[in-house]
């Protein structure tokens, strides 16, 4: 049920893809305490992203899930910045990161909702 799609415009290959999904997924998972096997990564780089006026490298970050608290929201804002500028050529006042908080009824999956 947690879901994170970050578009950034730096190039992303194949391996830096895998790499970055694996990461997140699992700072995702063990930040709001959610199985892992229930996060879901959309990772697209290379897009046409422009932020204060420039296209210097960076990323913006949406992050659902059901339960997502203010406090998850203010812990993972830390972590994800602290993860995606390691990884990435990023720093993390290039970073803007939506949190949504979703109700259970309103997420389905494998034929039913979480309700």
């Amino acid at each position: 049920m947690p879901y994170l799609k970050m578009t950034t415009n730096l190039p992303l290959d194949a391996a830096q893809k895998a790499n970055l999904a694996s990461e997140l997924s699992a700072l995702i998972a063990q930040e709001i305490d959610k199985p892992a096997h229930y996060v879901m990564i959309e990772l697209a780089g290379a897009q046409a992203l422009y932020f204060a006026g420039n296209d210097q490298p960076a990323a913006y970050l949406e992050c659902k899930s059901i339960g997502l608290t203010d406090l998850h929201a203010t812990t993972l804002a830390a972590s994800l910045c602290r993860h995606l500028t390691v990884l990435l050529p990023l720093t993390a006042d290039r970073i803007y990161i939506e949190f949504s908080n979703s109700s259970a009824q309103r997420w389905g999956w494998n034929r039913t909702t979480f309700g």
